[in-house]
């Protein structure tokens, strides 16, 4: 089966009176139709930056560099222009930003909105944008979506603030939806819930779903496969099942380590010491080497490979099947 989404060799810089800065630097993978995959890393990691680059969304003075591909269904986005680019964004790829509360017009209703949307990707009569509408509030959990249509963002709780942006991003019928930290700043009820929607409406639609999220425990049992990413990398990939049970690089297990556990002695949580490296900065040789506690001669110095760790799981590290150079 041909891949919904390619992308190889993601490179995005920006600018800097010192030297270019490259935030997300070599980034590849794929996704298929109605997959569900996680893209999981510290905040600075590049996780908005990647899927702000799908489509072609990377703010000024940034640029994708050449040699970066990204191709949907085939179509090279980096090629795209004019109304074809705009029938990709919002059209073929939903996104839904972390805070809805910034991301919505204050001053315009909900439904102007997402009817603004629909009218965007669909040519219909005012009427039936209007119905298109409601249906989708509905779709998205929104009580009374008639009459909710109809309410500014500041009368909205949070949680029907998020359903909002996602009905927003399916106004286009989408064929991936990228949802970036879309439970962010919600409490734990709402987080599952809107978790819950999402997984329904990508069965309901076989649409595949990018989740990008900072919190290993929001994708467990709710995705195919994760992506791990540290200082603008890729750094391990695996059936989520296969990275939860053994996962193969020092800064997964760490993340793993890291998450509270409910069971078991009541024991400090660990913690990674250090911060993400800044992107005009990154280290020589492995990028977490200078964090890792397991880190032997060869880290600092020479970029780990992709290594083989298990069934259909990847790693960048030398001491991946205890291969050392």
């Amino acid at each position: 089966m041909t891949p919904l989404l390619t992308v190889d060799n993601l490179r995005v810089t920006f600018p800097r009176a010192t030297g270019p800065s490259t935030p997300v630097d070599g980034v590849s993978f794929s996704i298929d139709r109605g997959e569900r995959v996680a893209l999981v890393g510290e905040s600075g990691s590049g996780k908005s930056l990647t899927c702000l680059a799908l489509l072609r969304l990377i703010p000024h003075p940034g640029v994708i560099a050449a040699g970066s591909s990204i191709r949907l269904d085939g179509t090279d986005v980096m090629t795209l222009e004019g109304e074809a680019l705009r029938a990709i964004r919002g059209g073929r790829i939903g996104l839904v930003f972390q805070d809805p509360m910034t991301s919505l017009n204050p001053v315009l209703t909900v439904g102007y909105q997402v009817q603004e949307a629909v009218t965007a990707h669909r040519s219909m009569s005012r009427a039936e944008a209007r119905d298109r509408t409601v249906a989708l509030l509905e779709e998205v959990g929104i009580p009374d979506p008639a009459d909710r249509a109809g309410a500014y963002p500041h009368q909205l709780s949070g949680g029907l603030r998020q359903r909002i942006m996602i009905a927003i991003a399916l106004a286009g019928e989408p064929d991936l939806l990228v949802a970036d930290e879309p439970t962010t700043a919600l409490d734990v009820t709402i987080q599952a819930q809107i978790l819950e929607l999402l997984d329904r409406i990508r069965t309901r639609r076989n649409m595949a779903v990018l989740l990008i999220t900072h919190d290993l425990g929001v994708v467990a049992g709710r995705t195919d496969r994760v992506m791990v990413m540290y200082a603008g990398q890729l750094i391990e990939t695996a059936p989520t099942p296969r990275l939860f049970a053994a996962p193969a690089h020092p800064y997964t297990q760490a993340l793993l380590q890291s998450m509270p556990r409910l069971t078991g002695p009541l024991n400090r949580l660990a913690s990674i010491g250090g911060s993400v490296p800044e992107p005009t900065a990154w280290p020589s040789g492995c990028r977490f080497h200078p964090r890792c506690a397991r880190r032997i001669g060869p880290c600092a110095a020479e970029v780990p490979p992709w290594r083989e760790a298990g069934p259909a799981q990847e790693g960048r590290c030398w001491l991946i099947e205890g291969q050392a150079p």
